[in-house]
């Protein structure tokens, strides 16, 4: 175990229409010289190294680099699931974005940028201001076209980031700090692996990881052909995919990998900000080839990408009833509906670990990723080959009207939640009486059917025709005050590498919907010559544009989170095929121009709202000072594997300080006579948490934890614990605490 387990949790009015929306959602939802000198590549003057890097012999350059991006870890709503009282308490682990940059030798400007990060969803304000940074300070080589931002669906980071108004009402609007931090640290992520670029070597390969994720629709799973199921040994999907990063000599210098498990390893009940199993993975993976770099300095990048997520689950011992004193309590959930005696709040998923810990959980699963990396890269692996591509386009959804194979013409619609997205998850319970797999007209309270229109707008009989077998619950596509509740144009691009294509996707994919687009794009890519029969299709996302959820038409039929959840209808999954389809000849080798596109959807930043308060003052209370120490650590005896050390100190507010690339604690052990960091906030054995003891007088305490990992090395440590005080008029200042000497044999 990792961690002492955190404690569990325990109405703001904007207008009445956001807050009964907010109970709608609630639960529903190294440096650039050393570079020239190491590589055989030199600049001819051309700015900032654009048209100017000269090819070289080897095949790709390549660059990866990772970066800081956490905002706030304190008194911000954490974004997944969407769960009003789940207000960040403290830090786990740092969320970081990771960069990788493969660029054709030959034709350097033929380049792509995939970024992986620690966040629950791409956004398109935040890749347009990512764009926008990195397009300007490498004018006409990093462009709209051939950045992708990923993420890897965690639910445990700072949330207010989107710019859509849906996922920002738990929030309490937009989180400007959140938004800035992970664009910041992208970028630099970007910055550092374009820094890095030096020609180097690719390849390819995919396992199976049995063990790592479960479906928690299975009862949806189960309306799609017989046929077509039995072409699968699994419900979901085990594929997980591995693109190895070399340099020219053959060592490695990362990897990029896709397997598909949901970010909700750790609990909704959690407060302390962290990066859930795919953040862990990295960690253990990075931690295990550089165990002396502290997270985040390392040069050796591991990327776990998310794919075909949408109806995954890392509570792999299934989902059962906690109802204490009910006859069905501790009996597996209902089939179909996910529910304890009629009702969803009692229905949790169970990770691996549960007896011990949601943490353990994590750990567990990560560790099944680490593992199935480790075969890869210790295994065979088919050398890539090929050029380097990409195309981008944006697509209205809204009523988007298109052919299907066997000629049928079909139309999406513009977006709108189910009756069942407020029913929430296994992963995450809905609340009230909503129910998964409600899709009856006549829903099992006809109050919400009165009240909805109080919300979002009562949907025109189009619009219900158009989302037929979906109850409307939130008509999100036309509510448009105060800005745009949900998106209706989307990023569609993808990202070819020699012979792998990524196919970038704007939400979230269930299994048969990945499997689907997946077996679809790759019989075009090879029937249109654009590559050969060891093409290797993969899906990454929610990537970009976060869409929500993207079900089989058999599955949106049965209405449960992900077929609610699915905003343009029943034939979302269709029309990204159609789109994505249409798109491959501009993967070709020879390929030149840009396809048609809708407009690019507005900037909705400038109209953000938020209702969070700034930090008005901090004060170390009479007699003190800030960083002082409350409660010690234990002098007395000796710290052994396994026991916490645990020392409470006079705090500040961290959101006056994000402290982006440092830390707001070390362990730090005696060495020689001289203090050294050994460990940071970012390492999973440690935890910050922060309290307000008065907000009139401005007090605050921090708790800094350590659990002793085996095999640390005996003697001399302490706590260091570093804050920023604001006061009530002029700067913030830093301050340093640390705690009693204390020992470990």
């Amino acid at each position: 175990m990792l961690l002492v387990d955190p404690s569990s949790l325990p109405d703001v009015d904007l207008w009445g229409m956001m807050r009964s929306a907010m109970h709608l959602v609630q639960h529903g939802v190294l440096c650039l010289t050393a570079f020239l000198a190491s590589t055989s590549l030199f600049w001819d003057g051309a700015p900032n190294g654009a048209a100017g890097i000269r090819g070289v012999s080897a095949q790709y350059l390549l660059g990866l680099g990772i970066a800081d991006i956490t905002g706030p870890v304190v008194e911000t709503n954490m974004m997944g699931y969407a769960n009003l009282p789940q207000t960040d308490t403290g830090l786990h682990m740092r969320q970081r974005s990771r960069a990788w940059i493969v660029a054709d030798a030959a034709n350097p400007s033929d380049r792509v940028v995939f970024i992986n990060a620690d966040i629950a969803m791409g956004d398109t304000g935040i890749r347009r201001s990512i764009v926008s940074a990195l397009s300007s300070q490498f004018p006409g080589l990093y462009t709209n076209e051939n950045i992708a931002l990923s993420s890897t669906h965690q639910h445990s980071g700072v949330g207010g980031y989107l710019e859509d108004l849906l996922p920002q009402l738990t929030a309490l609007g937009y989180v400007k700090e959140t938004a800035d931090a992970i664009v910041a640290g992208t970028v630099l992520a970007v910055q550092r692996a374009h820094a890095s670029l030096a020609p180097g070597k690719l390849s390819l390969g995919n396992t199976t990881v049995v063990d790592g994720n479960r479906n928690r629709s299975p009862s949806a799973y189960l309306a799609n052909p017989a046929e077509e199921r039995a072409r699968y040994e699994f419900d979901q999907d085990k594929d997980f995919s591995l693109l190895r990063f070399d340099d020219a000599s053959g060592n490695a210098r990362g990897f990029l990998s896709f397997y598909a498990v949901h970010g909700t390893s750790i609990y909704e009940n959690n407060t302390l900000v962290s990066s859930d199993n795919k953040g862990m993975a990295a960690y253990l993976y990075e931690a295990s080839v550089e165990p002396d770099a502290m997270p985040g300095n390392n040069t050796f990048v591991a990327g776990f990408a998310q794919s075909n997520v949408g109806d995954t689950s890392p509570n792999t011992l299934g989902a059962f009833c906690e109802s204490p004193g009910q006859p069905w309590d501790g009996q597996p959930c209902d089939f179909e509906h996910s529910t304890c005696g009629n009702k969803t709040e009692d229905c949790h998923g169970r990770g691996p670990g549960f007896h011990i810990s949601d943490f353990e959980s994590n750990r567990i699963i990560a560790q099944h990723q680490v593992d199935g990396a480790r075969s890869l890269m210790n295994g065979g692996l088919a050398p890539v080959s090929g050029p380097v591509k990409w195309v981008h386009t944006y697509m209205n959804m809204s009523f988007r009207s298109f052919q299907l194979p066997n000629g049928t013409t079909v139309q999406t619609c513009p977006p709108a939640m189910g009756f069942s997205f407020a029913g929430g998850t296994t992963d995450g319970p809905g609340a009230f009486d909503f129910i998964q797999g409600d899709n009856s007209s006549t829903p099992q309270n006809p109050f919400w059917q009165i009240v909805k229109g109080a919300v979002t707008p009562f949907p025109n009989q189009q619009q219900t025709d158009c989302q037929f077998p979906k109850p409307i619950l939130l008509n999100t596509g036309f509510a448009h005050f105060p800005y745009e509740w949900s998106p209706s144009t989307v990023d569609i691009q993808m990202l070819r590498i020699g012979q792998l294509v990524i196919l970038v996707m704007p939400g979230e994919l269930t299994t048969m919907s990945g499997r689907r687009i997946r077996e679809a794009l790759r019989a075009k890519l090879i029937a249109e010559g654009v590559v050969g029969d060891d093409a290797y299709v993969v899906v990454a996302g929610p990537a970009n544009t976060y869409a929500h959820y993207v079900a089989t038409r058999e599955e949106y039929a049965v209405q449960r989170y992900e077929g609610a959840s699915t905003i343009f209808g029943q034939w979302t999954l269709d029309s990204y095929i159609d789109k994505y389809s249409s798109l491959v000849s501009f993967l070709g080798a020879d390929a030149k121009g840009e396809p048609a596109s809708d407009p690019a959807p507005v900037d909705q930043t400038s109209k953000a709202i938020s209702l969070r308060t700034a930090v008005v003052f901090d004060a170390a209370g009479i007699g003190r000072d800030f960083g002082d120490v409350l409660t010690d650590v234990r002098t007395s005896s000796p710290y052994k594997a396994g026991e916490a050390v645990i020392a409470t100190f006079v705090g500040a507010n961290p959101r006056n300080n994000l402290r982006l690339e440092q830390t707001f604690l070390t362990v730090d052990q005696l060495v020689n006579g001289q203090w050294k960091a050994v460990r940071s906030d970012s390492h999973p054995s440690t935890t910050y948490q922060w309290a307000r003891t008065s907000t009139i007088l401005g007090t605050s305490t921090v708790n800094i934890t350590w659990v002793v990992e085996n095999g640390m090395p005996s003697g001399t440590y302490r706590l260091t614990y570093f804050g920023d005080s604001k006061p009530l008029i002029g700067d913030i200042t830093p301050f340093v605490g640390h705690s009693s000497n204390f020992t470990i044999s």
